[in-house]
């Protein structure tokens, strides 16, 4: 791989967006990409296209409750077509089927819940990164 790899943050809120990209660069430098998508049709086209560019995603950090589609939904797609991707959920909504659901069919790493502890995301994303390189 020649690209570098990638954290992608999904979120319909701006300043959810905001907060994981700052706490993500803080802790982990420029060691990872870190990309924000604000819908799960967003945050396909940008795998496909770090794909493109020989980036790989390895870690995706989603919302559950967003228009159009629910965070499970969209990281069972995710697993169907990259199932390298470390899934986590991040949400005050989800419910525990959900949940489950998503750790069924979508290998789900963690789920944190809103409003999230820096050091909680932090050790949850080190640990699925760290997966990625077993």
């Amino acid at each position: 791989m020649s690209g570098k790899a990638a954290i992608l943050c999904v979120d319909d809120e701006q300043t959810v967006l905001r907060s994981l990209r700052g706490q993500i660069t803080y802790h982990f430098g420029n060691r990872y990409l870190c990309e924000i998508a604000e819908s799960p049709n967003e945050a396909m086209e940008i795998i496909e296209e770090l794909e493109e560019e020989g980036h790989l995603v390895l870690t995706i950090v989603s919302d559950w409750l967003m228009p159009h589609m629910r965070g499970d939904e969209f990281l069972i797609q995710v697993h169907q077509r990259f199932p390298h991707i470390v899934t986590i959920l991040l949400t005050g909504q989800a419910d525990q089927g959900a949940i489950a659901r998503a750790q069924e069919q979508a290998n789900l790493f963690r789920h944190i819940p809103k409003p999230w502890d820096e050091a909680t995301l932090v050790e949850v994303l080190r640990s699925g990164l760290e997966q990625q390189h077993d």
